[in-house]
């Protein structure tokens, strides 16, 4: 008998808090008689992670896992999950109780009332570094004025329906944003709101840099904007040439021009940085289309936890 419900929940060097996420989770569920399995995609942790999940395996049967050959980024990983899911819809979720499980039922329960799409988000963002809080406010705006997507307080704490999922699993493109692709495939939607915990052990993975390079991947993912800022400087320093050499030609003969060295070399570095600043976003796109044309998997299985005995194998359509 297939579950109603899969949880999917990417996991990266999480020992530390995995056993108690487990524990919560599957008691949540159960309590709330609700038919689960809960899929841990390990995405090439370092740690015991591996080895924890296994156990989780042996001793409940709906505990699956799955081992990626290496660190693909969170991304790859729901997608793995999305894939390997049997349920008729699946709770995308993060393993470190960031994420509330006895949310992930309220959202069950908007689901069953026809929802296709069920988005938690935060009220507040927890305990966060200032600078990360104000640099997550000004992607958000910076995406929404992009691609006109909002996604102000969202999360990936996220319940998706069958068909949902299928389209999902439909669209080509290896590199994806799952927070903003689940909102641009449409669908009837609702949403619930939740608290951050703090998190239970450890500390996030991840570093300004790695987030840096997110928000840039998801906003070039949605939008060609920043190409036609390009366009736009070009167009502007062209105009405020034309101006600047009508400028200088009147007063060459009118016998007024004066040395204008300083200019010129401001000027030349003004022009050359966003000449250069050009290049390196025209490169960016270059790169994604690179990436998409090679048409590598977005992600490489290790192995996968064995089913237990007795129980059937469901092939999958």
């Amino acid at each position: 008998m297939k579950p109603t419900l899969s949880i999917i929940a990417p996991v990266y060097n999480e020992q530390e808090s995995l056993t108690r996420f487990v524990a919560e989770t599957t008691g949540c569920f159960s309590n709330a008689d609700i038919p689960f399995e809960l899929l841990l995609i390990d995405d090439g942790s370092q740690d015991q992670s591996w080895e924890l999940i296994s156990g989780f395996a042996r001793q409940d049967f709906r505990c699956k896992g799955i081992r990626l050959s290496r660190n693909f980024g969170k991304e790859a990983a729901i997608f793995a999950g999305l894939e390997a899911a049997e349920g008729a819809c699946c709770l995308v979720m993060d393993s470190d109780l960031q994420h509330p499980p006895a949310t992930g039922v309220e959202m069950f329960c908007l689901w069953q009332k026809g929802l296709q799409v069920v988005e938690a988000k935060k009220l507040t963002r927890g305990k966060e570094n200032p600078l990360r809080r104000l640099a997550a406010k000004g992607f958000y705006r910076l995406l929404e004025g992009a691609s006109g997507l909002s996604l102000q307080n969202a999360s990936d704490f996220m319940l998706l329906d069958r068909q949902v999922i299928d389209t999902l699993l439909c669209l080509k493109e290896r590199s994806t944003f799952f927070r903003g692709l689940s909102r641009w495939v449409g669908f009837s939607s609702g949403q619930v709101w939740f608290e951050v915990p703090k998190r239970a052990q450890g500390r996030s993975k991840w570093s300004l840099s790695r987030l840096f390079s997110y928000a840039f991947g998801a906003i070039a993912s949605f939008s060609s904007l920043p190409m036609q800022l390009v366009t736009l400087c070009g167009a502007v320093f062209f105009l405020f040439s034309l101006v600047l050499g009508a400028n200088t030609l009147y007063n060459k003969l009118s016998g007024q021009s004066a040395e204008g060295f300083p200019t010129v070399i401001l000027l030349l570095l003004i022009i050359g940085s966003i000449i250069m600043l050009s290049l390196g976003i025209i490169g960016y796109y270059i790169a994604k289309i690179y990436e998409e044309i090679k048409g590598r998997p977005r992600y490489v299985l290790s192995q996968k936890t064995p089913k237990p005995a007795g129980q059937e194998e469901e092939r999958k359509e």
